[in-house]
């Protein structure tokens, strides 16, 4: 078995589900922790900040961690635009305090009227008619379309309900153009990961439960994947893609380090 220089850890259904923790979970971040092995979460979720990912992590769950080893999809958009769109000032949102305050980091002002140069849409729980009218007409007027990823679901104690590619889609709609997305399954998140790092892509270890983000997402940069069997995918499912994830266990508690 390869030994990796380190790992990208999805969160949600992997680590821990929900409110739910799983003890494989902990005791594969403590095993980690333990041999000074490098690792990174690198998850979807636009709506919070790294540090409000820590604190969910260490309140709930029993995981301490810095706020260095996250990297979430309001991050890589920040990177991402900053990188590909070097002349963009003035950033829309139609999202949450997450992604406000991962641009802002990166030095973009948030403005609410249609005079944008970029538009960007995650999940946003609180989202109004006019929050999705201005970004139409600022899209419409030459912003730039960037969604932070298109999970059409979220999972909750009531069942599914409806994820960021769910408002996205109700921008597209209007706009009738297709947005740039950075979160996995795409490449743009796990490059902009990798950049953080300072490591490429044949030294780590995509960890995830499901196949159609976290394993499509590693296998788009050609890096290894471990998927874990805690979570979205089930077998019948995987073994039913062509391209199969590197390895896969019932646990994490069967990997070894």
């Amino acid at each position: 078995m390869k030994k990796y220089q380190a790992y990208f850890i999805d969160l949600d259904g992997t680590i821990y589900q929900g409110t739910k923790s799983f003890p494989s979970g902990k005791h594969f971040i403590e095993r980690l922790q333990a041999t000074g092995q490098k690792f990174m979460f690198v998850t979807n979720n636009s709506t919070k900040t790294p540090e409000d990912v820590v604190k969910n992590l260490a309140e709930g769950h029993d995981i301490h961690v810095d706020v260095s080893q996250v990297y979430t999809s309001a991050m890589a958009t920040a990177d991402y635009i900053k990188r590909a769109l070097p002349a963009a000032q003035k950033v829309l949102t139609v999202g949450e305090r997450g992604l406000d305050v991962a641009l802002q980091k990166l030095g973009f002002q948030i403005v609410t009227q249609d005079d944008a140069d970029v538009v960007v849409v995650g999940l946003d729980r609180h989202v109004q008619y006019d929050d999705l009218m201005h970004a139409t007409l600022a899209i419409q007027h030459g912003a730039e379309f960037v969604a932070t990823n298109i999970d059409t679901n979220l999972p909750s104690e009531k069942g599914f309900i409806p994820g960021a590619g769910a408002v996205i889609a109700a921008v597209q709609t209007a706009v009738q153009k297709m947005p740039h997305v950075v979160g996995k399954p795409y490449p743009t998140i796990m490059e902009g990961a990798l950049q953080r790092a300072d490591l490429t892509a044949d030294q780590v270890l995509m960890v995830g439960d499901n196949y159609q983000t976290d394993i499509k997402a590693g296998i788009g940069v050609k890096m290894d994947t471990l998927l874990v069997y805690s979570g979205v995918s089930t077998p019948q499912q995987v073994q039913q893609e062509a391209i199969q994830p590197t390895y896969t266990i019932n646990s994490l508690d069967e990997w070894e380090i």
